[in-house]
């Protein structure tokens, strides 16, 4: 059976009948049409998904979470879902009106589902849509503003199965609110997580938005992130990736109001034989606007990268401010990045700038260090933190950024050991 005549009996024996299953029957058949993406298609030249194709994934049922969770919650309260499935809920008192909840238990919001992340262009959407049965809400009322960080953790624990978590945030005029995405994995064999997220800030919210991607070693993780932000609206996110065999993220953000200050920051940190490919889009659609992009990343071992951003100026969206980087460190000879930052600008009033990077270690900064009687090792992770520093400082929450700290030390002192042999 092919991979995609798999998924279609899977979505038969589903047989939903709610008021989504519209939704989904229409997501089923923009994936059967399309089918998954080859290396024919521009978007995915430099990232092949055969293994990933091969490997026709189970959906997991729902299951009790683990007793170790605690160790990926970072101090914070929120959801954890299972497998694709809610299985905790713990939260700190909430402002009035404001509700994280399960996606079935909020249906009143459901006409933002599907607005952002359109299924006929993306398969993988598609199919995160076709198999929408559980995932997580944020709903904010205007002026509604929360302190606490909210948590949505995925966790996966079977091995050849599937999930889809699917994430919708709204934040109504004048709110504010954190919020973290995690993605861990505990199963040894290969599995697949395919996560859509819809977000729709509204005019002057602020919304600050923290993914971390830590799956295990033989996973494939496909996601895309899909932004909204109205008049004046400000939205920060910072993407950190250290695990999976397989890995894309594609994030789009659509500057629709005047004054909109958007901020993309990412880090990933890949060795073995990993592949990790990161695609952006910012496209500024209304004047007086500005966005800032700063992507960094550190490949070892036979790992691979890719990097493509683009910023898109509409011809009404004259005063832009855009600026784009994206550097990388490859640790051995074998590592490769492929990036390409992109403008595309309408407008001609506008000040933007774009630019890449990808070199070596410094020699001479090596050798200052192992001078000063610095082991090979430590002075190589002395080096790459440094690099991968300038992400995390940006990190705006203490408890997440002493978490993320600890782990990328311990990715970097990996990736070290490896340059050191």
């Amino acid at each position: 059976m092919s991979s995609i005549a798999h998924y279609q009996a899977r979505f038969n024996e589903l047989a939903g009948t709610d008021a989504l299953q519209p939704l989904r029957q229409k997501a089923l058949e923009h994936f059967a049409a399309a089918g998954f993406p080859t290396s024919k298609d521009e978007e995915w030249a430099f990232t092949n998904i055969a293994p990933l194709t091969r490997i026709n994934f189970e959906l997991a049922a729902p299951t009790t979470a683990p007793a170790t969770l605690d160790a990926y919650r970072y101090g914070l309260n929120g959801l954890t879902f299972v497998d694709g499935h809610l299985a905790q809920a713990q939260l700190d008192a909430l402002p009035a009106g404001v509700r994280v909840e399960r996606l079935g238990d909020v249906l009143d919001v459901n006409e933002f589902l599907g607005r952002a992340a359109a299924t006929e262009d993306a398969a993988f959407t598609a199919l995160n849509t076709a198999f929408l049965q559980d995932g997580a809400v944020v709903y904010l009322p205007s002026g509604a503003v929360v302190e606490q960080p909210i948590h949505l953790l995925f966790v996966s624990t079977r091995a050849n199965a599937v999930s889809h978590p699917r994430v919708l945030v709204v934040a109504e005029a004048n709110s504010q609110a954190t919020i973290v995405e995690s993605y861990v994995g505990l199963a040894d064999e290969p599995y697949l997580t395919n996560s859509v997220g819809e977000f729709f800030v509204g005019p002057n919210a602020a919304l600050d938005h923290y993914r971390i991607q830590r799956e295990a070693a033989a996973a494939f993780h496909i996601a895309a992130t899909h932004v909204c932000e109205e008049r004046a609206a400000q939205f920060r996110s910072t993407a950190i990736t250290l695990g999976g065999r397989l890995t894309r993220h594609h994030i789009h953000t659509a500057l629709a109001g005047q004054g909109v200050d958007s901020t993309l920051n990412g880090l990933y940190i890949e060795d073995g034989a990993q592949h990790v490919d990161n695609h952006t889009l910012i496209e500024h659609a209304a004047p007086h606007c500005q966005s800032h992009e700063f992507y960094k990343g550190i490949l070892g071992g036979q790992a691979t990268g890719v990097f493509r951003g683009k910023i898109h100026v509409h011809q009404a969206a004259q005063k832009t401010d855009a600026y784009q980087a994206n550097q990388n460190l490859l640790l051995s000879e074998t590592a490769q990045i492929n990036t390409k930052p992109q403008l595309e600008i309408y407008a001609d009033d506008v000040k933007c700038s774009h630019g890449a990077t990808i070199g070596q270690l410094d020699a001479d900064a090596l050798f200052y260090l192992r001078s000063r009687g610095i082991g090979q090792r430590e002075a190589v992770r002395v080096l790459t933190r440094a690099f991968a520093g300038e992400v995390l400082d940006r990190v705006r929450v203490p408890a997440l950024q002493d978490q993320l700290n600890r782990l990328v030390d311990h990715r970097l002192d990996q990736a070290a050991a490896g340059v050191a042999r």
